[in-house]
């Protein structure tokens, strides 16, 4: 009897020494020195109901955290999800214990170091601590959060759970048996339906292998429900006193959430004094007085570099069309280029200004909760914004300096290549910007937290409204890309479309613009495709050929001629109107009217652009003419001798004449012959040929040619009868 109590006391006291024994290697593999209440027994504890708490150390599951801290101790970079509820809890709950005793460490190494910066040792504990908890926070589901607040919620949560499983676990009145895969299996053998769940007794944290989340490792996960309501679960058991052993950590998410930096604070801080550094920690809300100032700071510094380059953004469409209404306008186009490339200049500081205040008040300042939502907001949706305008901006630049390459590789100059180019690189180049643009405004919608089913929702109400409103949208781009593939017009030239005449000043993608006389006429490329198009232009080949237009005149002729007026009509026709600076290719010809008379057709080739050049053009053209047809009237004249005109002075009348026409050096004599034997007197009809640069100069010129020839026939004897038929005209 003595033997078998000796061999039970034996028994026991090796079991107690196993017990103590097991908490003390925890402590040694979490770092710490020596924790009360874990190598003593401890004090039992009640919960509220009177029934008795099971300390950690008595729970079943304890052996195998032993075992986990051990291997995290071993191989720091391994995997917290597990394939069962009890690797994965296990595994988080000492990786979270050993990340919370390394930040101690660091704190504590502050009180040895001096400066702005931790020391190249105190760093590598900073970067493992890190690692550990990221490798933690993968244990989350965080699919229930916005993704661009995504990781930092998930942090948040996976240090509020921590100290929520720091009083579960040690507050528990019944036995935790976690199951591995053989009692989950055990478990759905049990229940009326299979399920890759486990929910830790007496709460509602849930582990759960059924995840949404694509991008999550394989595994068990903390569930979205419970990574969800972590935070309110904290805020129910903050205030609660908590069990101090080996795996607790009490105080690390207001530690966390009280200081700056990611998980450790920068050295400058540890550093400060005591009483300032109680000062800065002071909470307005959930967040502390240096936290909000620097936060303010932060902000208004970036609401003024973005107020400022907004307006220079606005300044250079201000400048452009200034300096569209000056003298200068012509060499805009091609400047057009720079300004763009000005803008995207403009926008690209926004882009990593915007990414760089986002991350310094997330990591640096370590804003947190609600307030952090809202700045990352705040930053994101100006962030999507302004790549969006910098997307849009980049490809209108790039399509400017393409438009302007192709014209200089082609050997051209002139602004209109420039706009014809241009009106077929630019409105595909702002297409494919503005897509740019939506894509980023979808990814935005994805990122505060819209679900990508909504999106893609709100996606398909374009193709809806083009269903059902916007085929004559559809229509109109077919016929700007028929347009611009046949060609039928190009900017700058003069045609007729419909009832409309005028310039084409612009071809879009979705209409073509039109500068008639007394208008700008827009006109939608569907009604433009289906139109008669009378183009007047003439297309030559070349780099920098001068781009022409043709332009058709009539004048009526009531004049009644003969064979040979006609005959200088046209010949002296053509070289005035060739003699016209900017005309080619002059063409002129006569069409019998069906009244009396007929008209004079004028067709030539103007290098003209705008309205006002194309009425000068013509009138200057009407003008020559009508001083051309004036011109020929005048260079045939008749004139009648008496009978008492002897046969001698009969044959020296047509020399008299040609002596007397051709005193003036511009004109010269072509023909003098008697032809009518008339009632009163011999009629001589002479005609010349008039080289004078003007129709007044002409008259001037045949007003001394009468008197000479008055003149002349006195000298001669020679007598002019009653009535004559010669008229001395004046210059009018």
């Amino acid at each position: 009897m003595r033997l078998r109590g000796l061999k039970t006391l034996l028994v026991a006291l090796l079991t107690l020494l196993l017990v103590i024994a097991g908490p003390r290697t925890a402590l040694q593999a979490a770092g710490r020195e020596s924790v009360a209440g874990v190598s003593q027994v401890q004090t039992e504890m009640l919960s509220p109901s009177g029934s008795r708490i099971i300390p950690i150390t008595q729970q079943p599951f304890y052996p195998e955290l032993l075992a986990a801290s051990q291997r995290w101790r071993d191989a720091p970079l391994s995997r917290v999800i597990g394939d069962s509820p009890r690797e994965t809890l296990l595994n988080f709950y000492a990786v979270m214990a050993r990340v919370n005793n390394e930040l101690e460490f660091i704190t504590k190494q502050g009180a040895t170091q001096k400066g702005f910066f931790w020391s190249s040792d105190t760093r590598n504990h900073i970067e493992q601590a890190e690692e550990l908890f990221a490798l933690a926070v993968q244990a989350l589901d965080a699919s229930v959060f916005p993704e661009s607040v995504r990781i930092d919620m998930a942090q948040e949560a996976a240090i509020q759970l921590k100290e929520v499983l720091d009083y579960v676990l040690t507050h528990s009145t019944v036995p935790i048996t976690i199951p591995d895969q053989a009692g989950l299996k055990a478990l759905n053998d049990q229940r009326s339906k299979g399920s890759e769940t486990w929910t830790l007794p007496l709460t509602t944290i849930t582990l759960s292998a059924e995840t949404v989340d694509l991008d999550s490792e394989p595994g068990f996960l903390f569930s979205g429900t419970t990574v969800r309501h972590v935070g309110r679960m904290y805020r129910q058991l903050s205030h609660l006193p908590l069990a101090e052993h080996a795996f607790s950590s009490p105080g690390f998410y207001k530690s966390f959430v009280s200081t700056p930096g990611f998980l450790s604070p920068p050295l400058w801080y540890v550093n400060l004094p005591e009483s300032l550094r109680g000062l800065l920690q002071l909470h307005l809300g959930d967040q502390t007085i240096l936290q909000v100032v620097a936060t303010l700071v932060t902000l208004g510094l970036y609401g003024l570099v973005l107020s400022l380059l907004l307006s220079r953004l606005l300044q250079t469409y201000r400048y452009w069309q200034a300096g569209a209404d000056s003298a200068a306008s012509s060499t805009l186009p091609w400047h057009q280029a720079n300004a763009s490339w000005y803008r995207v200049l403009l926008l690209f500081p926004l882009l990593p200004l915007t990414r760089f205040c986002e991350i310094f008040i997330d990591d640096y300042v370590n804003f947190t909760g609600v307030p952090l939502l809202v700045v990352t907001y705040v930053l994101y949706i100006c962030y999507f914004t302004a790549a969006g305008c910098f997307f849009f901006y980049f490809f209108e630049a790039f399509g400017s300096t393409v438009s302007k390459k192709l014209v200089q590789w082609r050997g051209g100059s002139s602004e209109l290549q420039l706009r014809r180019v241009s009106n077929l690189v630019m409105p595909v180049c702002r297409v494919i910007g503005g897509l740019v643009a939506v894509v980023m405004i979808y990814r935005l919608l994805v990122v505060l937290g819209l679900p990508p089913t909504t999106v893609l929702a709100f996606s398909a109400v374009p193709g809806l409204a083009i269903g059902l409103g916007a085929s004559k949208l559809l229509g109109n781009l077919f016929g700007g890309l028929s347009i611009q593939t046949d060609r039928p017009v190009r900017v700058g030239e003069f045609c007729r479309i419909g009832e409309n005449l005028g310039f084409v000043s612009k071809i879009g993608m979705r209409s073509l613009e039109l500068q008639t006389l007394e208008s700008r006429v827009t006109i939608p490329n569907a009604i433009v495709d289906e139109q008669t198009i009378v183009n007047f232009s003439r297309r030559q080949s070349g780099g920098d050929s001068t781009h022409t237009q043709s332009l058709l005149l009539r004048l009526a002729v009531t004049r009644k001629f003969n064979s040979d007026q006609i005959a200088d009509l046209l010949h002296f026709g053509r070289l005035a109107v060739l003699a016209i600076e900017g005309v080619q290719e002059p063409l002129i010809s006569l069409e019998e009217e069906a009244t009396e008379g007929c008209a004079l057709i004028c067709h030539c080739l103007v290098a003209i652009q705008a309205w006002d050049q194309y009425i000068a053009m013509r009138e200057r053209i009407l003008l020559r003419l009508e001083e051309v047809v004036e011109q020929v009237h005048l260079s045939q004249r008749a004139i009648g001798v008496s009978y008492d005109t002897t046969v001698e002075q009969l044959e020296r009348i047509p020399e008299l004449i040609r002596e007397l026409v051709e005193r003036d050096p511009l004109l010269k004599l072509q023909s003098c012959r008697l032809m009518t034997i008339a009632a009163f007197s011999y009629e001589f009809n002479f005609r010349f040929h008039s080289h004078h640069a003007t129709l007044g100069a002409l008259k001037d010129a045949i007003n001394r040619f009468n008197k000479n020839l008055l003149t002349g026939f006195a000298a001669e004897g020679i007598e002019i009868p009653y009535p004559t038929a010669v008229e001395i005209r004046k210059q009018a």
